[in-house]
Parts: C-alpha cells; structure tokens; sequence
C-alpha cells in the first residue's frame, strides 16, 4: 500500500487512536491521550480514541497456540493505520510481532510499568501456598512453561479474556489461581490484586509492561507529535529485548522470557527460553552499553540459540 504524509492541524481536526476494546487497551490509549493533550496543549475534544475488534480477541474458544501467533492482536488495527482510518496506534509491546509490515512502526514507548506478574488467587497467596494439583489459569505458554518447572504437580487450564473475565472464572471456581502483569493491574486501578512475583521466580515477557505507538513511519507530522512522549531508558530496554526475541523467532508458541535494567552506560539483560512441559531451562545473564542495545539483545538470543535445537519446541507439549 502506498502510504502518503497526512500534513493536518490537530487542533482543527481530531487526532484518531487506535486500539483494542478491552478496559486495559482502553485504559492505555487514554493514557496515551493524556500525555499527548498535556504535552501541546490540546483540547481533550480533539483526540478520538477507536476501538478495533482483532482476531485475537474475538476468537476465545481456543488457545492462542492454535490459531496463530502474536499479529492476532495487531492486524485489524494496522490495517486501518495503513488506510488512514487512525492516525497512531496504541499496543501493549509484549504482544507485538518482532516484525513491522512495510511502512509502519514503533519508535515511541511512555515509561515502563512494573514489570512483574502478578499471582492472583481467591484462596492462597502464593504459587508455594497451591495444594498438590490445584489448578491454574493461564493461557500464556511462557507462565505455563515457567509454573510447571517449578510445581509439576500442578494442573494448568487455558483461561483466555480480560482482566474482569479471568477474575469471574476464579470467582466461578474453574481455577484455583492465575497470573495477570502487575502492569495492567496498575493501569485499571487494581492495586488491591497487585501481588508481585519475583523474575527469578517468573521472567517476564519480553517488553512486559510497556506500551508502545505504531506510526505510519512517513507522517512527518505525526512523528513530530508523539515523538516528545518517548522514555528514552524504556526505548533502551524494548530494543535489547526485543532483539534477543527476533533471533529466537518468538511468538506465542515459544516460552521465552526477558528483562534488561539500565544502569547509567551499562544494560544488564537476562533472558531465558523453556520447554513448553517446563521440563528444561536454557538461561543467561549479560552486559554491554547503552551505545549498543540491539547488539546486546541479539548477542545473547545468538547464545542461547545455539544450546538448543528444534525439538526443544516440540509441538506435542503445548497442549494443556
């Protein structure tokens, strides 16, 4: 598709956002809003936020793992991002695909969230505290993988939704425990749920707890807009991980786990890969300079790549 500059005046006509429906998406995109309203000056009439129904999220019957991988929640929405129906797009980077279609992409990401899981029970309050064979929701193979190489015993059921719909199914009995990002739970108010886990316990997905704007690379005016928004630290981590997830070619089939810190010059990113069973884990620790995040990222998915081989994602464990 040809994509064309959209030179405009956003106080005379709305900027448009684009996002999922969920509350959290939402709670996101009016995150976004405020920081761009705040930033120029704007009238709050003058940014719309759309809600776009994806694939991922309409298509709740079955696990992630069977009908795709993680463009399942990006597609819809960059289709209209192409064609000028929206303007920027607003994403949860965990769930963003290491590669961009032609013309589009992510330079601008607001500060990182927590970046935890969070373990969220009605009953226990811990992963240590779970009965033999209590059962768990997740429909995140990296949770499951991660569970499972600490509690074998356990059993893990797919438990797909929104945040509200996961907490009715706890409510309703069909799990006795899950996990939601600490991130989220923060951005809809759900402190009081906020129960973190620690990474060595539970590393999180790759860009866990960031949010990131998908731009039509071309629109000047666009970038020119958004780009005061960005954290350049959180920039910093989202292009270490993310590079260390393209070697591993991740998707929503393979557990994989990642975070980086920065430290003045120095980024020190650990990350991790895991048979869907739990049964192995293949894990490492690295250093390098703020001068070079996607080396760093790329040097250590190179690493980790060449300790595994294909049967290491063998497709019969990811069954749940």
């Amino acid at each position: 598709m040809d994509i064309k500059s959209n030179k405009r005046d956003f106080r005379a006509n709305k900027l448009k956002i684009g996002t999922r429906g969920s509350p959290l998406a939402l709670a996101q995109a009016l995150e976004v809003k405020k920081e761009i309203t705040n930033h120029h000056n704007l009238d709050d009439k003058s940014i719309e936020i759309i809600t776009i129904s994806t694939k991922g999220d309409r298509i709740l019957d079955r696990p992630l793992t069977e009908i795709g991988g993680k463009g399942l929640f990006t597609e819809e929405i960059e289709e209209k991002l192409y064609n000028h129906e929206i303007d920027i797009a607003v994403h949860s980077m965990k769930d963003m695909p290491t590669e961009f279609p032609n013309g589009l992409g992510i330079n601008t990401f607001l500060k990182r969230e927590d970046f935890r899981d969070s373990f969220v029970s009605l009953k226990y309050n811990s992963i240590n505290e779970l009965p033999n064979g209590a059962v768990v929701g997740s429909s995140s193979i990296r949770r499951k993988a991660q569970l499972l190489s600490i509690r074998s015993d356990l059993k893990v059921v797919e438990f797909r939704g929104n945040v509200q719909t996961r907490l009715d199914k706890l409510k309703n009995g069909i799990a006795d425990a899950t996990f939601l990002a600490c991130a989220g739970l923060l951005r809809l108010g759900m402190e009081d749920l906020v129960n973190p886990i620690s990474p060595k316990t539970m590393m999180p997905a790759v860009a866990q707890g960031i949010i990131g704007i998908e731009q039509r690379l071309s629109d000047n005016d666009i970038t020119d807009l958004i780009s005061p928004l960005n954290h350049n630290e959180t920039m910093l981590q989202v292009l270490t991980e993310r590079s260390f997830l393209k070697v591993l070619d991740g998707s929503c089939r393979t557990p994989i786990g990642s975070i980086s810190k920065i430290d003045g010059k120095k980024i020190y990113l650990s990350g991790q890969v895991l048979r869907p069973d739990g049964s192995e884990i293949i894990s490492g620790n690295w250093e390098g300079t703020v001068d070079n995040p996607i080396d760093l990222g790329t040097m250590a998915g190179n690493e980790i790549k060449e300790k595994i081989d294909d049967s290491f994602f063998k497709k019969e464990d990811l069954s749940y």
